[in-house]
C-alpha cells in the first residue's frame, strides 16, 4: 500500500515533499482544467500525482496560443508537479496497468462522464472492492442523474446557472466570464472534498466517493446572488459593474482614467465624504444608510464622478488608501502581477530546478510548518512510465 504517514518527507519516487500531504499517492484521471486545477493544488502540497493520460494527451496540450518555448501556457499553468504516464484503454495491458495504478493509490480523481470508466473496471465500485480506503473523487458537469448525458463545459455552465445574465452591461448582451470561473471553483471544492475525506479516512480508515459538478459549485458559488432569489424571489439582471445591494462600488471616472470604490459602509462613506472635500454630502437624508445610497445611486453618481473629476486616478489610489478607504487601480494582468509583487506577496514562484526551471504562480495557501513545493515542471507526454510502472511492481504484494 502507499505510504499515508505525513510523517514520510519523501513521495514515492523520492521527490522532496514537505507539504501537509507527503505521503499521499493520487491517480489522476482527469483533464483540462477542474480536475488537473485540484490534483495540482494537492500535489503542490505534497501529494504525489500520477498523471494518466491518453496517447494523444491532456486536450489542454494543444490549446495554443499563447505558447511557452512551443508548449502550451494552458496547459503548463496547472499540471506542475505531476508525472505522467500515456495509457490506451482500447489496450487491454493498459487497462490493467491503469486498474493497478487507481487502486495502488489513496486517491482517485476523474472527469469522465458519467459511467464513462464502468466498461474499463475503474468505476468506484470497482476501485474500492480492490482498495476499500481508497478516496474516489468524480467531477461531472451536471451530475450523475438527469444531467449525465450533458457535456461539460465551463462556458455552458456560466450560460445555464444564471451567471451570463447578470454579468455585463444591461443595455449589451451577455458576457462570460473572463476566466473559466466555475471550472476554478469547481476544482477548489474538489480538493475541498478529497481533504475532507482523507480526515475521515484517518479516523475510520473508510473511503469514500466524493463527486461535485459545475452546476452545483456554480450555484454555490454564486452566493449572494442565489441566496437572494431564493429568499426573497428577486431574479437579479446585469448591472454593468454595479453592485445590487452597495454603493457607491463600482469604477468611477478620475481627471486620467478609473479608480474602483468600494465602500461598504456608514463609517466609509463618510470619510469618502470628507477626502474629496463634500462633508455635507454625508449628511443628505439620500444618503444616511446603505440603502438609501443603493436606492438613490443615480443622484449620488454625478456628484462623486465630478468631484473626482480633479485628480488623478493615481492620485486618488494615494488619498483613499492613506484615509484606509476601500479601492483600487483597474489593473491589466501584468499589473496585477506587479502590484502583487509590490504588496510582498510573491506571487510568482519557480517551478522545478536548473535551466528547465519555468515560471509559475504561488499556490495561495501558506503553511508555517509544512510549505507547498515546486520542484517538477509540467511532464511531457508519458514522462514517466518506467518510474510508474516501477512504482506499481514494488507495490505487489511479495511471495
Amino acid at each position: 500500500m502507499t505510504l499515508t504517514s505525513n510523517a514520510a518527507r519523501r513521495d514515492v519516487f523520492g521527490r522532496n515533499a514537505s507539504g501537509p500531504l507527503a505521503g499521499i499517492v493520487i491517480s489522476d484521471f482527469s483533464r483540462v482544467l477542474a480536475g488537473p486545477y485540484c490534483t495540482m493544488l494537492l500535489a503542490d502540497m505534497g501529494a504525489t500525482v500520477i498523471k494518466v493520460e491518453s496517447p494523444s494527451g491532456d486536450e489542454t496540450r494543444a490549446w495554443k496560443p499563447p505558447v511557452f518555448e512551443g508548449e502550451s501556457t494552458y496547459y503548463l499553468s496547472i499540471n506542475r508537479n505531476k508525472r505522467s504516464i500515456a495509457l490506451d484503454f482500447s489496450d487491454p495491458e493498459d487497462i490493467e496497468t491503469a486498474r493497478n495504478i487507481a487502486t495502488s493509490a489513496d486517491v482517485v480523481v476523474e472527469n469522465f462522464k458519467p459511467g464513462g470508466l464502468d466498461h474499463f473496471g475503474l468505476d468506484y465500485a470497482s476501485i474500492a472492492e480492490r482498495n476499500s480506503a481508497v478516496i474516489y473523487a468524480s467531477i461531472t458537469g451536471f451530475g450523475s442523474a438527469g444531467g449525465a448525458a450533458l457535456p461539460g463545459y465551463d462556458l455552458l455552465v456560466q450560460a445555464m446557472s444564471g451567471l451570463m445574465s447578470i454579468t455585463g452591461d444591461p443595455d449589451f448582451p451577455a458576457y462570460r466570464s473572463g476566466v473559466a470561473v466555475f471550472d476554478v471553483i469547481t476544482g477548489l471544492h474538489a480538493a475541498l472534498g478529497v481533504l475532507s475525506a482523507l480526515h475521515e479516512r484517518s479516523r475510520s480508515g473508510r473511503g469514500q466517493r466524493v463527486e461535485v459538478n459545475l452546476m452545483s459549485s456554480a450555484l454555490s458559488g454564486m452566493v449572494n446572488q442565489t441566496g437572494g432569489f431564493l429568499l426573497s424571489g428577486n431574479v437579479p439582471t446585469r448591472m454593468g459593474n454595479e453592485h445590487p445591494s452597495i454603493y457607491p462600488y463600482e469604477p468611477f471616472p478620475t481627471a486620467d482614467g478609473e479608480i474602483v470604490l468600494a465602500i461598504g459602509n456608514d463609517r466609509q462613506f463618510r470619510t469618502l465624504c470628507d477626502v474629496v472635500g463634500a462633508t455635507g454630502l454625508a449628511a443628505d437624508p439620500r444618503f444616511l444608510t446603505p440603502p438609501g445610497r443603493s436606492l438613490n445611486r443615480a443622484a449620488l453618481r454625478p456628484i462623486l464622478q465630478g468631484l473626482l473629476a480633479s485628480r488623478t486616478a493615481s492620485d486618488w489610489f494615494d488619498i483613499f488608501t492613506e484615509a484606509r478607504l476601500p479601492c483600487a487601480p483597474i489593473n491589466d494582468v501584468r499589473g496585477g502581477i506587479e502590484f502583487a509583487r509590490r504588496l510582498g506577496l510573491e506571487p510568482v514562484v519557480e517551478v522545478g530546478v536548473g535551466e528547465a526551471a519555468i515560471p509559475g504562480v504561488r499556490n495561495p495557501i501558506t503553511f508555517s510548518a509544512t510549505p507547498a513545493s515546486y520542484d517538477l515542471i509540467p511532464p511531457s507526454i508519458d514522462a514517466d512510465r518506467g518510474d510508474i510502472l516501477e512504482w506499481l511492481r514494488s507495490t505487489e504484494p511479495q511471495p
